[in-house]
């Protein structure tokens, strides 16, 4: 799965112990919107959605 480099750096964010399982995720979310790359505002929604949770 491709990321842009925003994106990228966004997720840098986010501890790195729990890193590896938010990118299985957000990438799990975008194959099934069927998206080959995975962008700033798709990230930010994914991260909106588990935050609901």
């Amino acid at each position: 799965m491709d990321w842009t480099s925003d994106a990228e750096q966004k997720l840098k964010e986010v501890p790195f112990f729990v890193r590896p399982a938010v990118r299985r995720r957000i990438e799990a979310m975008a194959e099934e919107a069927q998206l080959s790359a995975i962008d700033l505002a798709f990230y930010d929604e994914a991260r909106a959605r588990f935050a609901r949770r």
